[in-house]
This record gives structure tokens, C-alpha cells and sequence, in this order.
């Protein structure tokens, strides 16, 4: 598995580094952080080695082979290590710093025939702008000069002087981004997408001129050069419109965000600032219906957080003093006083914006093949364009006018933007959708494994469990009233910072509402805890600390203790006075949510398997109440990765879902690693996919999504590969005339890409137990 060196995934209050990104442009990029998320040249250091990456904006491509040539160009250059992806027109750039710098980068592109920019630096919002006013005069001059082709009673006098005047301007205005853009390429002896666009429009065009103007008897092609022009408008028109929706799930996450603070001066005075001057350790308000404006912790007040736009849990969180909250989610209710902990680029927010656009930039393994094609595709048409005329015209016995019609639907109906934009398309629209849901994909390789994963590894504390312990029934001896019972146990365990003593004197201020103070409190380490409460000497531990003052559980009390154990519960004797007045029982719960994910990742064909460091008694009832057979126990930290590679070796392809920083280990050896969000840091930089929310049904939906995402950039593969491989020998056969190749090769593009779109409608698993 690979672990992204660029570090940490988000969850709602964890940390990551710096996210940077692009803004939206003339050539359509997909949208990172805002400028307060990268450094002064757009650039973040990578992780290791001194080397940085910046992303640039790329301009002029307009076929998969055009992001291939980039991307050479970039390559050559010593220390540079680049991905381009066309979908989104931007080129992901490691580099040493101390070889090369930015602008070296950017003369490289330029040096390409291609325009390259840091993306703030891109000024039009609407990439499909520049082929508007085009296509409206391609398709309004286009239409006549088609009655005049098919109908011949609407023909007047001179009509193709008339067409001549037509087809002009549609074929050398309209069209002349294509021949712009081929003239830049061939200067640099390369042809790409707009060559096969350009050689075949102009060709008709000059084809027609020269007829008409000499005198010769012969086919005129004007309708056919107007045709393909706006046809090819229209599909690149769709194409660029189809491509920005494909981004949007990013721009929308990032405008997510509030604009201004309510920061507090003098400890009173609420003063409206702009977030960006937002600094770690200003208080601000937040009042009910507004937005948090950064990650802080809570100082004063309480409410009910909603987290949707980042966690897609629909319900809202209740916070007070102490608890962490996350930028741009909702106060729904109370008053708030907040300190920042986290701004700019280290919030959630940007950091999750900053992997998502990380994961849209890179490539998937099953991308490689089409890189590939694309290279010699156009250079091959073209060949194919001129061997097909040569033999209509030596072999075939038909008319030149005919020949040159075959050899230009060749020309016209070769895709390659199609296979260009199968991969990227589907990784952007599902890594957006991904991270409106709360689930962050890393990187695209990362789609592959989730289709191999055979058995997922569940870390049960904090993963199936809620990770902090709870009071979970009371056994009072005879003739001992509960509320006694527990008013006792938790005055006593409120002085202790053990968790189960937390959450006795937890339950004791729920149920009773406050607890009596206490006197001469000692702690036995290991034990439990002795104090004096109103008079009375009050032990509280296990049952050999309540032994040593010479008191003895009854056998009643007993027996419930061993069933309690067997259950997987942690048991706490409560005496006083030297009389047992009963036990406490405590365990770390599961979470509400855990059987249905449980059931889910089994609907996926997955093998479950429980992983823990607690004893077997203790695994066993957790993995009974949530529907897992198979349970690995008594397992210490580190031996995690280890039993994580005994898998492996016996065949299995392991998925690992933890949140702890002992699981960070077993997550980088899993074949797939899953960090809960609301985890640590290590565990999140470890993993492979990270899950915002606290929610386990997130790891089935992280899982669906990625194969759903797979399982359409196959499709979009499949149709532009054999699209390709169907229509280019019909043309070259004469079954497909160039009005109809240019319809069908717009439409191609326009498929994949709309294809891709479906992704947003992917909908995260429902838990039927939220209320």
C-alpha cells in the first residue's frame, strides 16, 4: 500500500499539512484552498527530502495527448517529477527546489506551446466562455448551409457561391481555436486532438474553394467543413460546461467556509473581522445559526453542532466547554465562546480539500494504458486518414471527390479526448463526492485495492466501540437501594482520573445531579479507591481491595460478578462501613451504528475480523452484539501489523479500520488502510482512506464509492477504447460520412464525461438507528 507522503488526512478536529490548490480559472481547474492555504509561490514542501510541489494551471490542451506531452516536458527537467491531468487542466509538480524553481516550470509548458500560471493567477470563472459566441455563429451559418446541401428545391441561383460565404466564416472564425491551437503544435512538431479537427475542416473547406473557383466538375464539401466545426463546438462546448460540474463538489466544500468572525476584544467587545485574520488563541461567538469560523475548542456555552457538511452525519453533535469543533460546521442553537486552535491551512476544512485535490490530480495504474495510446494516436489517424485516401483512390475506383470524403471521416471521427477523460472525470466527481459524505480517498491508485479487499480488520476500541467507558447496570445487595449504591461510588471515584472512575462519577452526576463531597481520599493503585462520604468509609475497586478491609462479597453478589465478566464488562465492588453494598458495572459500548456496518461489509462480500488488545471474554461479547465471527485477541500494540501480515501471508487481502495511534503500524501493512476521523493523527497519515466521521457505516460507503468510482472509469474505458476501435475502420471502409463522424466523436467525449457525472448521485449508507 502506499502512504501519501504529503501527510495527514482531516477528521473533524485533526490535523494535516498545509493544503494548497487551484482556483478556478480560464482553463477550468478544479478549485483548491483558499491563498491563506499555500505559501507565497504556491508551493508546500512534500514531506521529505526538501523537495516541494506546487500546482500549476495548464492552459491550451485539448486532448489527452496534449496532457501528455506536458507532462514529457515537465519530466525532463532534472529533480521534476509531474503529473498533468487533463480533466481538471492542471499539472501536480515534485520538485527540488535546488535544481529548478517555479519559473523554470512554467517556461517549460510555455516552451511546449502551452500556457502555464499558479492557479490563483487565472481570472475567468467559466472555462466554456470562449466557445459561446463561436458556437452560436457556427450553428446559425451552418443550418442554411445544410438546406442547401440535402435540399436541392431550396438551392438559389449561385447557391454555392452563397455556401462559400457561409462555410468561411464558420470554418476559419468559429473554428479557429482548433487551427490556432494545431499551428502551436505543429511549430513544436507535435499533433494533437485540434489537428485532426483542423486538417480535416480545412481540408474540406480548401477542397470546395478550389472546385468552385476553378471550374472543376466535382463534389463541394462546404456543408460538411461547417458541420464538423459546429459539431465539434457543440461537443467541446458540453465537454467544458460537463467537466467544471464534474469539480463542483470541491468548489461547493470549499465555499463552505464562514467569511467573518465575531472575535472578542477586552473579553466583551465582539469585533466582526474577516476569518483570514483569524490567529491561534482568539476567542470569537458563534450564535445560534451561524457558522464556526475555524477549528477551535469550546470556552463557554453549549449546543448542538451540525457537522453534515463534513462528516455527512445528519444528526448534530452536542458540544460544551472542552469540546473540540470544526470550522465551517453549523451552530444550530446556544450561544458559543470558541478559542482557535487551527487556522488557514491547517483546519479540517482545507485539509481535507487539500487530499481530495491531491487524489483528483494523480493518476489510476488502469490511466497508463491510455496515456499510452494517446501519445501516437493522432500521428497514427492522420497515417490512416492518408492511406485510406490513397487506396479509395488507386483501389477503389470511386471519384476523388469520394476518396477525400472517406479519408476526412477518418480524420474526424479518431477520439482520443475520450479516453483522456475516462479516468479523471470519474476520479474528480467521485473524490468530490466523497468528501461532501466524509469519506477522503488519498489518491487514485487507491480504487484498485478496494476491488481485491477480501477481509476488513475492525480495531474495536474506538472503531466498533465508542472508545470511552460507560456505566452500564447496577447490582445492589439485598435491602441497598441503587441510587445509594451509586451516590456513594461516584462521590468517591469524582477525585480519580481513571476512565472507569470517570465514568462512575459521570453517571452519578446524570442520574443524582450533583455528588456530596468527600474527605481523605486515597487511591490504591491498580485496586481502586478509598474515601470518607458523609461519615461513612467507602471502598470502591475490585474485589480483593474490598477484601483487605476484610469484606466479602456475599454469593449472590459473586455470581453476578462472573456473569458480568462473561458478558465482557468491567465489575467495581462498592463497600461501606464493611458491608458490600454492591457492584457497578462498566464497559466501553458499541456504537449504535456498528451492527449495520457490520452487516453491510459482509453484503460487500467482506469477512469481518475483530481486533483487540482486551481480553477474550471482553472481544467475544462485542463481536457477538455486532455479528463477527472471527475475533483476534490479546493482541499488544505492537504486534498489530504483525497479525495484520500473518494474514496476508495466509492469502487474505486485508483492510484495516483504527483510529488509535498504536493502529497507525496496521494500517500502513494493510493492503488498504481506513482511519476513523475522529482518531489520531498518526493513524490518519498511516491510512489509505479517511473517514471523517466517527460513524463505522463511513467504511462501507468509502468502500462502495471507490469500487462504484472503479467500476466507472472501466466503463468509460471500455467506450472510449472500443468506440475508437468500431468507428475508425467504418470510416475507413466509407460506411460513416464526416457530418455523421463529427456527431458521433462530439458525443463520444460528451458520454464519458456525463457517465462520470452519475457518481454524484451516490448516496452514503442510512443507519436505521439514528433517530
Amino acid at each position: 500500500m502506499n502512504v501519501a507522503a504529503t501527510g495527514t488526512a482531516p477528521g473533524a478536529t485533526g490535523t494535516a499539512p498545509g493544503a494548497t490548490g487551484t482556483t478556478p480559472g480560464a482553463t477550468g481547474t478544479t478549485p483548491g484552498p483558499p491563498d491563506s492555504a499555500r505559501g507565497a509561490t504556491g508551493t508546500h514542501p512534500t514531506g521529505g527530502g526538501g523537495r516541494e510541489q506546487v500546482d500549476l494551471a495548464i492552459g491550451g490542451m485539448t486532448c489527452a495527448s496534449c496532457a501528455t506531452r506536458v507532462e514529457k516536458k515537465l519530466n525532463r527537467i532534472g529533480g521534476v517529477t509531474a503529473a498533468v491531468n487533463f480533466a481538471i487542466e492542471q499539472a501536480a509538480v515534485v520538485f527540488d527546489p535546488a535544481q529548478v524553481n517555479v519559473a523554470d516550470l512554467i517556461a517549460a509548458v510555455e516552451a511546449a506551446g502551452y500556457e502555464a500560471s499558479l492557479p490563483d493567477a487565472a481570472t475567468d470563472d467559466d472555462p466554456a466562455r470562449p466557445y459561446r459566441w463561436r458556437l452560436v455563429a457556427a450553428v446559425a451559418l451552418t443550418v442554411p448551409l445544410l438546406i442547401f446541401a440535402w435540399v436541392g428545391a431550396a438551392r438559389p441561383p449561385g447557391w454555392e457561391w452563397v455556401s462559400l460565404a457561409l462555410a468561411t466564416p464558420v470554418v476559419l472564425w468559429a473554428g479557429w481555436p482548433f487551427h490556432r491551437a494545431a499551428a502551436v503544435n505543429a511549430r513544436h512538431g507535435v499533433a494533437t486532438m485540434d489537428t485532426l479537427i483542423s486538417v480535416g475542416t480545412l481540408a474540406a473547406w480548401t477542397w470546395s474553394a478550389i472546385v468552385l473557383v476553378v471550374g472543376i466538375t466535382a463534389d463541394v464539401y462546404f456543408d460538411t467543413a461547417g458541420a464538423i466545426t459546429a459539431l465539434i463546438l457543440v461537443g467541446r462546448y458540453l465537454e467544458t460546461r460537463a467537466k467544471r460540474r464534474s469539480g463542483d463538489a470541491l468548489r461547493q466544500l470549499l465555499e463552505m467556509g464562514a467569511k467573518e468572525a465575531r472575535v472578542l476584544r477586552n473579553g466583551t467587545d465582539e469585533v466582526l473581522v474577516p476569518v483570514d485574520s483569524l490567529v491561534v488563541g482568539d476567542l470569537f461567538v458563534v450564535r445560534p445559526g451561524e457558522k464556526i469560523a475555524t477549528d477551535g475548542t469550546v470556552k463557554e456555552g453549549s449546543s448542538a453542532i451540525d457537522r453534515s457538511m463534513l462528516t455527512g452525519e445528519s444528526v448534530p453533535v452536542e458540544v460544551g466547554p472542552g469540546d473540540s469543533v470544526a470550522g465551517a460546521t453549523v451552530n444550530t442553537s446556544g450561544r458559543l465562546v470558541v478559542e482557535a486552535t487551527r487556522v488557514g491551512a491547517s483546519t479540517a476544512l482545507a485539509q481535507i480539500a487539500r487530499l481530495v485535490s491531491d487524489a483528483q490530480a494523480g493518476k489510476a495504474p488502469i490511466q497508463r494504458l491510455a496515456d499510452r495510446v494517446s501519445a501516437v494516436f493522432v500521428p497514427v489517424v492522420i497515417a490512416l486518414s492518408l492511406l485510406t485516401l490513397a487506396g479509395w483512390l488507386l483501389l477503389g475506383g470511386v471519384a476523388a471527390s469520394a476518396a477525400f470524403s472517406h479519408a476526412v471521416a477518418v480524420i474526424v471521427i479518431a477520439c482520443p479526448c475520450a479516453l483522456g477523460l475516462a479516468t479523471p472525470t470519474a476520479l474528480m466527481v467521485g473524490t468530490g463526492r466523497g468528501a461532501q459524505i466524509g469519506v477522503v480517498i488519498k489518491g487514485p491508485e487507491i480504487l484498485e485495492q478496494t476491488r481485491r479487499v477480501t477481509t476488513v480488520v475492525l480495531d474495536k476500541t474506538g472503531t466498533v466501540t465508542e472508545g470511552r467507558m460507560a456505566v452500564t447496570g447496577l447490582v445492589a445487595a439485598e435491602g441497598v437501594d441503587e441510587h445509594e449504591l451509586l451516590g456513594l461510588a461516584a462521590a468517591v471515584e469524582d477525585a480519580s482520573e481513571h476512565p472507569i472512575a470517570a465514568a462512575i462519577a459521570a453517571a452519578g452526576r446524570q442520574r443524582l445531579g450533583h455528588l456530596r463531597p468527600v474527605e481523605s481520599f486515597t487511591s490504591r493503585a491498580g485496586l481502586g479507591v478509598e474515601a470518607v462520604v458523609d461519615g461513612h468509609a467507602v471502598v470502591v475497586g475490585q474485589p480483593s481491595l474490598l477484601a483487605d478491609w476484610a469484606v466479602h462479597l456475599p454469593a449472590d453478589l459473586a455470581a453476578a460478578a462472573e456473569d458480568l465478566r462473561d458478558a465482557g464488562q468491567t465489575v467495581v465492588a462498592v463497600a461501606a462501613d464493611g458491608q458490600p453494598l454492591g457492584l457497578v458495572a462498566v464497559a466501553d459500548q458499541v456504537k449504535p451504528s456498528s451492527r449495520r456496518a457490520v452487516a453491510g461489509l459482509r453484503r460487500l462480500g467482506l469477512t469481518p475480523v475483530l481486533l483487540t488488545g482486551d481480553h477474550e471474554r471482553a472481544a467475544r461479547a462485542v463481536a457477538d452484539e455486532v455479528g463477527i465471527d472471527r475475533v483476534i485477541a490479546g493482541v499488544l500494540p505492537g504486534e498489530k501489523a504483525a497479525e495484520i501480515r500473518r494474514l496476508q501471508e495466509a492469502g487474505e487481502v486485508v483492510a484495516m479500520v483504527g483510529d488509535g495511534v498504536n493502529d497507525a503500524p496496521a494500517l500502513a501493512q494493510a493492503d488498504l488502510g481506513l482511519a476513523m476521523g475522529t482518531g489520531t493523527d498518526v493513524a490518519i497519515e498511516a491510512s489509505d482512506l479517511t473517514l471523517v466521521s466517527g460513524d463505522l457505516n463511513a467504511a462501507v460507503d468509502a468502500i462502495r464509492l471507490s469500487r462504484r468510482t472503479l467500476a466507472t472509469i472501466k466503463a468509460n474505458l471500455v467506450w472510449a477504447f472500443g468506440y475508437n476501435v468500431a468507428a475508425i475502420p467504418l470510416a475507413v471502409v466509407g460506411l460513416i460520412n464526416p457530418i455523421i463522424a463529427a456527431a458521433t466523436m462530439a458525443f463520444s467525449s460528451v458520454f464519458v464525461v456525463t457517465n462520470s457525472l452519475r457518481l454524484r448521485r451516490f448516496e452514503p449508507t442510512e443507519d436505521e438507528e439514528k433517530p
